[in-house]
């Protein structure tokens, strides 16, 4: 998961580079879809970003940044750009080609009323999930028995990880319109989970701003050769810390990075449960060859005009921490354990667990981007929807998530509709989730290999895909 930018009253964002003009792919619109005409900006530049907005609703638009408009195929036709002849002809499907459609038409294609954040609707779900994990704590503290025990920490890991996703659309300001409110509802509930609330929102606002780009994304990429010795640390508790970075704080390996591994890394990066339980190291030091921590102010990951915000996020963490401390004497180490340590690692389980899955793990592979290959649209259409069953409604339909990366803005409950009414556009781009039963234990089976295959990505290239470590599948 990673960086959203809020409305301006945030501060500034970084900008994306120019988005660059697409190839002729020989790729058709869907039948039934029709090239819209776009809207030249006030600069006249097709090429020019701005926030994301949708008509009057323009207010609310987030600065995460994305082409407000792609040029379609008439207008590169107009100007002067070369169209594939084969175009009718029958062609394999290359997920790496650039698409035959853009933001402009997949906007378009969703409903109007998709776009309104509600947010009456919005606390209710808040209002329900706190309530579900005060009973929860409430009925195990008093039944306190071994067979009740695992039930709980479970089924409180699955609420904790459902304020984190209420949080996270509060931090992408699909919450509500309102600021103020949106940053006062997300710091209680990522504080309450040990989550700096502005620090990830900023973070995960770079995620957003590059999916799908090796060197530039935040989560789950590759990591380039250079930034690896190949000389690996002997201390034990070094290389744990510099594996559980490499592996958990959610970097894809380069070839060279790859080999340079010992035994212990390569177990630490690729056999569960290890790559499960890399959250909190990414919160303190994010990632190998990435400065900084998302709880310092002068963290490289914050602009200036962030530091402020930085702090008080940080605050509340301190805050909620020695709420704990202090619970942990009042109430013993042990229950505080039973009642909030492991239902907090299960959460981070949950969290590692569905983001990873979000963009690994496909049956075909999927590119990475480098340099002028990557776009905003390209780098977010390498992300997969997931069916988790029963737990679809409880984590808030995280798992449409392919729609929620092109449009941070559009809210939680109205993401199912939204993609449906996209799909006719996206055609081969959309890859369809697996059906889930009542659990998603099948998703337990392609996380075990994704582990197993998608090792490493080339050194060079500017579209790739993950290679398999033949030695490896081989033993």
């Amino acid at each position: 998961m990673a960086s959203w930018a809020i409305s301006s009253g945030y501060g500034g964002f970084r900008p994306l580079p120019a988005a660059f003009r697409r190839s002729g792919s020989g790729l058709r619109y869907p039948v039934g879809i029709t090239p819209l005409r776009s809207v030249s900006g006030g600069d006249g530049l097709p090429g020019s970003f701005r926030p994301v907005g949708l008509g009057r609703l323009s207010g609310w638009a987030l600065g995460v940044s994305a082409p407000a408009r792609v040029l379609t195929l008439n207008e590169e036709a107009a100007n002067g750009e070369p169209r594939d002849e084969g175009a009718g002809k029958a062609e394999a499907f290359d997920p790496g080609m650039p698409p035959p459609f853009g933001l402009t038409e997949i906007r378009a294609a969703i409903p109007k009323h998709c776009w309104v954040k509600d947010p009456w609707r919005s606390m209710s779900y808040v209002v329900r999930d706190v309530v579900v994990v005060l009973g929860l704590a409430v009925a195990a503290a008093r039944l306190d028995n071994w067979i009740m025990w695992p039930l709980y920490w479970v089924a409180q890991g699955t609420m904790f990880w459902a304020l984190f996703v209420l949080g996270h659309d509060c931090g992408h300001g699909s919450f509500s319109n309102n600021p103020k409110l949106n940053s006062f509802v997300g710091h209680l509930l990522h504080s309450s989970i040990l989550v700096p609330y502005h620090g990830w929102r900023i973070s995960h606002r770079t995620h957003h701003q590059s999916h799908g780009h090796v060197e530039k994304d935040e989560s789950w990429h590759p990591v380039n050769r250079s930034l690896i010795s190949t000389r690996i640390v002997v201390e034990l508790l070094v290389a744990f810390y510099r594996v559980v970075f490499l592996m958990l704080n959610l970097l894809q390996l380069s070839e060279k990075v790859y080999k340079s591994l010992d035994t212990l890394s390569r177990v630490l990066r690729f056999t569960m449960p290890f790559p499960l339980l890399a959250f909190p190291l990414y919160l303190f030091a994010r990632s190998p060859g990435k400065s900084g921590t998302h709880f310092h102010p002068s963290s490289g990951l914050f602009l200036p005009s962030e530091k402020k915000d930085v702090i008080t996020s940080t605050a509340c963490w301190i805050a909620m921490l020695g709420l704990l401390v202090g619970l942990t004497c009042f109430i013993s180490p042990i229950k505080m354990l039973k009642l909030y340590g492991i239902p907090y690692v299960f959460f981070v389980m949950w969290l590692d667990f569905v983001t990873y899955l979000h963009h690994h793990g496909h049956e075909d592979k999927l590119p990475w981007y480098r340099s002028k290959e990557w776009s905003y649209l390209r780098g977010g259409l390498t992300t997969l929807d997931r069916d988790y069953g029963w737990f679809n409604n409880i984590h808030h339909d995280i798992g449409t998530h392919v729609i929620h990366h092109l449009f941070p803005q559009i809210p939680h409950y109205h993401l199912v509709e939204a993609t449906e009414a996209a799909k006719p556009v996206l055609g081969k781009y959309y890859r369809e989730p697996k059906k889930s039963g009542p659990l998603p234990l099948h998703l337990f089976r392609v996380l075990a290999r994704s582990l197993n295959n998608d090792r490493f990505v080339p050194d060079t290239g500017d579209v790739v895909y993950y290679q398999t470590d033949d030695r490896s599948c081989s033993s």
